[in-house]
């Protein structure tokens, strides 16, 4: 009867895994040192350490190199807007954008003191 579930269950995981693995986005495999180079031109906004310079403009240090990607992505397809990232994007070729993803992935963002604590 055990053995009997344990498939069962197995039998139904499978597909959602399946489904997962192929509707995700693929990762980028970006090369950091590259990207540290391109976030010159970004450096003005988010920083080259990727904290906000500006108000408007969001963090980046720390996000994951598909949320990265697919945020380029968007802007240049023109499913996202914004005055100063449509005048920086459409020159992005498609291993500048994960090369950009690799380097902000990549830096380490420590939270300090949490409020209320």
């Amino acid at each position: 009867m055990i053995a009997h579930k344990l498939a069962m269950k197995v039998r139904h995981a499978i597909p959602a895994t399946v489904l997962i693995a192929a509707t995700a986005p693929a990762l980028a495999d970006g090369d950091i040192a590259a990207g540290r180079e391109a976030a010159h031109q970004c450096e003005v906004c988010h920083g080259l350490d990727g904290q906000s310079k500006i108000p408007e403009a969001p963090n980046l240090a720390g996000q994951t190199q598909a949320y990265l990607v697919k945020q380029l992505g968007d802007f240049k397809a023109g499913k996202r807007e914004n005055e100063m990232m449509s005048v920086v994007v459409p020159a992005l070729k498609p291993e500048d954008i994960d090369n950009l993803a690799a380097y902000y992935s990549a830096i380490e963002v420590k939270i300090g003191k949490v409020p209320g604590e």
